[in-house]
């Protein structure tokens, strides 16, 4: 018993110990994530932690051509910064990685272009709050001046229910 509690056990992200009792398990709504809500039994605080199986090691190919380690903390610190001081909840966030996430299994195997996260990530965000769809366009599109903004600002309000199909969101949009 005492080795199954060990493979079992977090780390308490407050005091470091190793040594949490689990309160509470759910299963998300989709089946692809396990939530566990833990109790420290050193320090007594509770935190949570969510389990999800990672079938194949994906590669994003960035716009240089480098191929690097797809890294979902990348994508959720983009978000997050977008998102910041906006009325947008952590599970929200955690919803639209989880769409963009279900795009990139169900189009790309192995390696998936960094252009196509990006643009699904803007898609999504657009739908959820126009000023953080704003933010996270003009770091990935490099913004330069007012007028990049006002441009993207202009396509957004003459296309609002414009579905892009896999070629749009894969060529360079940086005219």
């Amino acid at each position: 018993m005492a080795m199954l509690q060990r493979f079992f056990s977090m780390k308490c992200p407050h005091c470091h110990q190793d040594n949490d009792k689990v309160t509470d398990t759910r299963t998300s709504s989709d089946g692809g994530e396990i939530r566990r809500r833990r109790t420290c039994g050193n320090c007594g605080r509770r935190f949570t932690t969510f389990e999800r199986a990672e079938a194949v090691q994906r590669r994003v190919v960035k716009r240089d051509g480098t191929r690097v380690p797809y890294k979902r903390e990348k994508m959720q610190q983009g978000l997050e910064r977008a998102c910041w001081k906006r009325k947008i909840s952590d599970e929200q966030i955690a919803e639209l990685m989880k769409q963009v996430e279900r795009d990139i299994e169900s189009t790309f195997e192995k390696e998936v272009d960094s252009r196509f996260i990006g643009e699904r990530m803007m898609h999504y965000l657009a739908d959820l709050d126009q000023v953080a769809y704003v933010r996270f366009a003009s770091v990935y599109r490099h913004f330069e001046n007012a007028d990049d903004f006002i441009k993207e600002l202009t396509e957004m309000h003459k296309n609002p229910d414009k579905e892009w199909s896999l070629g749009e969101l894969l060529r360079d949009r940086s005219k």
